[in-house]
């Protein structure tokens, strides 16, 4: 037995990675952009189609509730559908809605487009993670999630100089250059994806009862108090870092691209953890970002400590996301992609409530409260998944004992 278990872990390390899921980096990569540029480029989008900042930022807040309300629809109006074949419908939608906003005369066409992307934002990370882990073995599975969403990391660093194409070119060059990326990953995935064998379709009544277990639906919970905690700080990390530690303008750019990185090696080396051990990885993470923004609230005057924290800080919120992703497809072993997609738009309701949290402790408490107030909600999360880690022990154990 221990002999056959080393050959396969002599071939599992020979393995090498399938090239097929940087095909879903690339359309992860366009997806992120067209979530993260539009916010470097409000102003311009304003200007030109003559309406207010607060009303142009309705575009970010109307994205965020179509991933959240349309990407569970999507994924089980489209579950019939052979996945490689849905991905690349997801990306011909994906290219149509962005080339849409190229030419958008009016607000109003602009926000259809910009619902048309949304809806393809989560099934796309739904069906991807599912495909990603398939094509691994089931020892790599969160690491191969993780290099897909490398992608979304990646964007989110690029995301804050990208707008650099907009306001140079005018903003609809930016949503011309995604276009052409989404062309690029449809190009990539029609050639590197396998054509993956179809699992039997699972009726709607049975999808809809893997997602109401109790316990998938904690760990949707324990992702939207993660991502809340996030953007309950991060929406106005601008704010927070020129009025209070003082940086210009132009620096703060560079601390975004620097957290950027943080978040993109949290993403790799959290996927790492989750394959080593899943639970204590993410509770133990969970507990490290409580840990990092209680002491960003002292370190939020000193420059240099601010920049350490918010590095760490990135790499550690995002070291969580692999892990709770395979977790939660787990979890729904009769519908994963629906259970993946859930967890997007989960978090999207979370980044939501954390940007409406953030607005409200600054009119009623302080900017500075910011960083308590966000591991507040995040040690509500460890709580929660330690408490249902524990009782999961306590099962396992019980047949032992008997």
């Amino acid at each position: 037995m221990d002999l056959t278990q080393s050959i396969d872990k002599k071939q599992a390390r020979k393995e090498p990675f399938p090239i097929s899921i940087l095909s879903l980096t690339v359309g992860a990569f366009a997806i992120g952009m067209t979530e993260f540029v539009i916010m470097g480029l409000l102003p311009n989008v304003a200007s030109d189609l003559d309406v207010s900042i607060s009303t142009a930022g309705q575009l970010i807040t109307m994205y965020a509730l179509g991933v959240a309300i349309g990407a569970p629809i999507l994924t089980i109006l489209t579950q019939r559908i052979p996945q490689k074949k849905l991905l690349c419908l997801l990306m011909i939608l994906f290219i149509i809605g962005n080339g849409i906003s190229v030419l958008a005369p009016n607000y109003t066409i602009l926000m259809i487009a910009r619902m048309i992307t949304a809806l393809t934002h989560g099934t796309f990370f739904g069906v991807g993670a599912v495909i990603a882990s398939n094509l691994v073995q089931p020892n790599k599975r969160a690491g191969a999630v993780s290099i897909m969403m490398a992608g979304l990391t990646i964007a989110n660093i690029i995301g804050v100089p990208g707008t650099f194409i907009g306001q140079h070119m005018g903003w609809r060059a930016s949503f011309g250059a995604i276009a052409i990326m989404g062309v690029i990953a449809l190009i990539g995935i029609l050639i590197f994806i396998p054509q993956l064998k179809q699992e039997k379709p699972v009726s709607l009544a049975e999808q809809i009862t893997a997602l109401a277990q109790p316990k998938l639906l904690l760990f949707l919970l324990i992702g939207a108090l993660g991502n809340a905690s996030l953007f309950t700080v991060f929406t106005y990390i601008t704010p927070l870092l020129e009025q209070v530690t003082g940086f210009a303008e132009h620096s703060v750019t560079w601390i975004l691209v620097l957290f950027g990185c943080g978040v993109t090696i949290g993403n790799i080396v959290g996927g790492k953890l989750a394959d080593w051990k899943l639970m204590p990885s993410l509770l133990g993470l969970y507990f490290a970002i409580c840990i990092i923004l209680t002491i960003f609230t002292f370190t939020i005057y000193n420059p240099i400590t601010a920049v350490v924290t918010i590095f760490l800080w990135g790499i550690a919120s995002f070291a969580v996301m692999p892990g709770l992703q395979v977790r939660i497809m787990s979890l729904a072993q009769s519908a994963p992609a629906l259970a993946s997609t859930a967890s997007h738009s989960a978090g999207n309701l979370g980044n939501a409530a954390g940007a409406f949290i953030g607005g409200w402790v600054i009119t009623h408490l302080a900017i500075t409260s910011l960083p308590w107030v966000g591991a507040l909600l995040v040690g509500l999360g460890l709580i929660i998944g330690a408490a249902a880690y524990m009782a999961e022990r306590k099962k396992t154990v019980k047949p032992q004992g008997h």
